[in-house]
């Protein structure tokens, strides 16, 4: 995967991470437990997206000073 596509998907979850944040606040105490689920498996896809775009720079750098 390139790193404009990992970005772009970065990018989305952290959209993602923030509209359920929203909807946590904006919502009744009983609607709490299955948002904040849904906000900890979101958080920990763009987490794990994070580390991907991170090693594909890591490795992209790499690249450049071994040429």
């Amino acid at each position: 995967m390139s790193i404009r596509m990992i970005a772009k998907e970065l990018y989305h979850l952290q959209q993602e991470v923030d509209k359920i944040e929203k909807r946590i606040q904006e919502s009744p105490k009983d609607k709490h437990a299955e948002l904040e689920d849904m906000l900890r498996k979101t958080k920990a896809e763009r987490n794990r997206m994070k580390s991907i775009l991170n090693g594909q720079k890591s490795n992209a750098a790499a690249q450049k000073r071994r040429y």
